[in-house]
C-alpha cells in the first residue's frame, strides 16, 4: 500500500516537463504504418496503453523498434495476427485497431483485461459493421472477433454520442480501407487524428460536427509527440488548490478539444498563462504556466465537461477547495472508464469531508475546507487517473492512502518521482 504521505505537503513551485501525449501516441504509431516511408516518433509516451497499441501493430506485421531518439515504424502489408491481440487495460488499442482491421480487410480477435472486459465494445463494432465489417462481440464487450469486411457497405456515419475513439476507429478504417468517408453527429469530441492525418498529407476537412475524409498518399519523416496535457492536468490542478504554488510545465499540448480543465480552472479563479505558443506536428503546444489563488464554484455545461473528459476527477478535486458550490454535467460516460469514476469521486471526497449530490447525470460538489480524516484510504480499483489525483489530493491535506499507485503506469510512468521532486 502506498500512503499520501510519501508525498511532502506544500507548494508546487518550479519546472516540469511530462511524457508525451497518450492520445496522440496511439495515432501516431498507427497512422505511421500507413505511410510510405519510414517514420521515426519523438517524444511517443511511454506508458503501458501504447505499448499495448505497438504490439497490436506489431502482431499484424509491423515493424516497430525502439532506439536512443525515438520510436521508429517500418510500414507495410499488414497480415491476420498469430494470436489474440491483447488489449490489455486500453481501450484506444482496442477501438482503433479494430478499426485498422476492418480497413485493410484482416481478420483478428480482440481481448483484454478484465477492466476493459466491462467497457463496452458495441458502439464501435456498430459503425464498423456499417463500415462492412462482420464483427461478433462478447453482448457487446471483448473479447471481439473481426471475420471478415467483404466490401465497403457505408461511407456516410453518424454517431449516436460523440466519441473520439469510435470516429477515429472510422477515419483509420477509412485509411487503411483506401476509400473517402464523411462522419457525422460529433460534438467538438478530441480531434487529434483529423489534425494527424491533414498533417501526413490527408484531405480532411472538419469543424466540430462533421468530419469529411479523403484518402491519400501518406507521409513523414519524423513525428514529434506534444506533451500530455491529461498528465499536466494533474500538476496544473496540484498548483491550483495548494497556496503559494507557482508551477509551469513546458511543451504541453493545448489542443482546444484538451483544454477543458484550463477553462474550467480559469473559471474558478486559477491564474493561467499560456507562453510560447506553437505548432508542433499539427498540434497546439504552449508552455503553461499557473499560479494559486482562491477559488469558487462554477457550472461546467456538458460541452465543456466534454473538453475535460479524463480530467473531470481533477475538476471535482478543484471543487472541493471552492467558496460555493459546483456543478458538473454530462458524466455519465464516466461510469464505463477504467473504474466507474463517479463512484471514484464520491470517495475521493467523501475521505476529505467534501459532500456530494448526484441527480441524473450531473454531479453537485459542495465546496469547503477539505481535511484528510485520520487513516483516510481512497481506493481507486486500478484507475490510474483516480490514483495520481487522490496522490494530488493528498498533497494539498495530508496523508492519504492509496491501494494502488502504480497503475499511474499506464499513462504516466514516474509520475510518483515527478511529484516528489517538488518536495520542501
Amino acid at each position: 500500500m502506498l500512503d499520501g504521505s510519501a508525498f511532502a505537503r506544500g507548494p508546487l513551485r518550479g519546472e516540469l516537463r511530462v511524457p508525451g501525449d497518450k492520445s496522440i501516441s496511439h495515432r501516431a504509431v498507427i497512422a505511421a504504418a500507413h505511410c510510405e516511408r519510414r517514420v521515426q516518433i519523438h517524444n511517443l509516451n511511454p506508458g503501458g496503453d501504447v505499448a499495448a497499441t505497438i504490439a497490436g501493430l506489431q502482431a499484424l506485421g509491423v515493424t516497430i523498434l525502439r532506439g536512443e531518439t525515438g520510436v521508429t515504424v517500418e510500414p507495410g502489408p499488414l497480415r491476420a495476427p498469430m494470436r489474440v491481440l491483447d488489449c490489455t487495460n486500453s481501450g484506444s488499442t482496442a477501438r482503433m485497431l479494430l478499426g485498422v482491421c476492418a480497413g485493410a480487410a484482416i481478420p483478428a480477435r480482440f481481448d483484454g483485461d478484465d477492466s476493459l472486459r466491462r467497457r463496452p465494445m458495441e458502439p464501435v463494432a456498430a459503425q464498423l459493421r456499417a463500415f462492412g465489417a462482420h464483427i461478433e462481440t462478447a453482448n457487446g464487450h471483448l473479447p471481439a472477433a473481426l471475420i471478415a469486411r467483404p466490401e465497403v457497405e457505408t461511407r456516410h456515419f453518424i454517431l449516436l454520442a460523440p466519441s473520439a475513439q469510435v470516429k477515429s476507429a472510422l477515419l483509420f478504417a477509412a485509411a487503411f480501407a483506401g476509400v473517402p468517408i464523411a462522419i457525422e453527429g460529433d460534438r467538438g469530441s478530441r480531434d487529434h487524428t483529423e489534425r494527424l492525418l491533414r498533417y501526413l498529407g490527408a484531405d480532411v476537412r472538419w469543424d466540430g460536427r462533421r468530419v469529411e475524409f479523403s484518402p491519400a498518399p501518406l507521409n513523414a519523416e519524423s513525428l514529434t509527440v506534444a506533451g500530455d496535457a491529461s498528465a499536466a492536468a494533474f500538476f496544473i490542478t496540484g498548483a491550483a488548490v495548494v497556496p503559494g504554488s507557482a508551477l509551469l510545465v513546458r511543451d504541453v499540448g493545448v489542443n482546444p478539444t484538451r483544454t477543458g480543465l484550463l477553462d474550467v480552472l480559469e473559471l474558478m479563479g486559477t491564474r493561467i498563462e499560456r507562453r510560447n505558443p506553437r505548432d508542433v506536428c499539427g498540434e497546439p503546444v504552449a508552455d503553461v504556466a499557473v499560479e494559486y489563488a482562491p477559488l469558487h464554484g462554477v457550472d461546467v455545461g456538458r460541452d465543456l465537461a466534454l473538453r475535460a473528459l479524463d480530467e473531470i476527477p481533477l475538476i471535482a478535486v478543484a471543487a472541493a477547495f471552492a467558496q460555493g458550490a459546483t456543478r458538473i454535467s454530462g458524466i455519465e460516460s464516466l461510469r464505463t472508464k477504467e473504474s466507474d469514476r463517479v463512484a471514484a469521486i464520491e470517495r475521493l471526497l467523501t475521505a476529505v469531508g467534501i459532500a456530494t449530490e448526484l441527480r441524473g447525470n450531473d454531479i453537485s460538489i459542495a465546496g469547503g475546507v477539505p481535511a484528510a480524516a485520520p487513516d483516510a484510504h481512497v481506493a481507486t480499483a486500478g484507475d490510474h487517473r483516480i490514483a495520481m489525483a487522490a496522490a494530488m489530493l493528498a498533497r494539498a491535506v495530508g496523508p492519504i492512502a492509496i491501494d494502488d499507485l502504480r497503475s499511474a503506469d499506464v499513462s504516466f510512468p514516474g509520475f510518483a518521482a515527478a511529484l516528489e521532486s517538488f518536495r520542501i
